[in-house]
């Protein structure tokens, strides 16, 4: 890849749909994927069928390159890679489902178990700044760039702000950029409209009232 600054428009789409806060810089590829799947009211599973993944592919790894002022990698997707997405996506909502505060942080421990995850470049520029840049192509690609992009974001404390939704219907990813890091909602209109409404009418019922009372 060159440094040539990828400026075709382009979008989160599967993030976007949900009306998610989108995570800051490469980290939202991250997000991205979480969010590929199907809610009611929001949309399909992006990754259902082999087309609709090349789509999505296709726009997520262009938004990751201009996110990274980098030229769009070109990918191929084949068939086969298509369980390996839903797999990553999958491995990614257990990580999400730990609560920020209960996330380890601090150095690498090598002394366990050590998953092999995907493979990376690193390069440096002539005043030597390095960067990370994916290898591979279709799920091979997809898997370095967003484990690259998850160890920069537990490095700069930006990990423990992408969260799931606690909508148990939802559990859309989303980047909690209040000031004190409580938000548990992706949306307050939406989910937390909902939960709140739920509570109210529990409470009402606990104390022998009607909803409509």
């Amino acid at each position: 890849m060159t440094g040539v600054k990828y400026t075709l428009p382009m979008s989160w789409m599967a993030t976007e749909r949900f009306e998610a806060r989108t995570a800051p810089g490469g980290l939202a590829l991250v997000q991205e994927l979480v969010n590929t799947h199907a809610v009611a009211r929001h949309g399909a599973d992006l990754l259902a069928d082999l087309a609709t993944a090349r789509h999505w592919l296709r726009a997520a790894a262009g938004q990751w390159a201009q996110a990274h002022g980098l030229e769009p990698p070109e990918l191929f997707l084949p068939e086969k890679d298509l369980d390996a997405l839903r797999e990553l996506r999958t491995t990614l909502q257990e990580m999400l489902v730990v609560p920020s505060g209960e996330r380890f942080t601090g150095p690498f421990d090598a002394t366990g178990a050590v998953l092999p995850r995907a493979r990376a470049l690193l390069v440096a520029d002539e005043r030597g700044r390095v960067a990370v840049i994916p290898a591979g192509t279709g799920a091979s690609w997809l898997a370095s760039a967003v484990w690259s992009e998850i160890l920069l974001a537990q490095h700069d404390g930006a990990w423990s702000h992408l969260k799931l939704c606690r909508g148990p219907r939802c559990r859309t990813a989303f980047y909690d950029a209040s000031r004190n890091g409580s938000a548990v909602w992706h949306n307050v209109r939406t989910c937390g409209n909902i939960a709140n409404l739920r509570a109210s009418r529990a409470r009402r019922k606990g104390a022998g009232q009607g909803p409509d009372e």
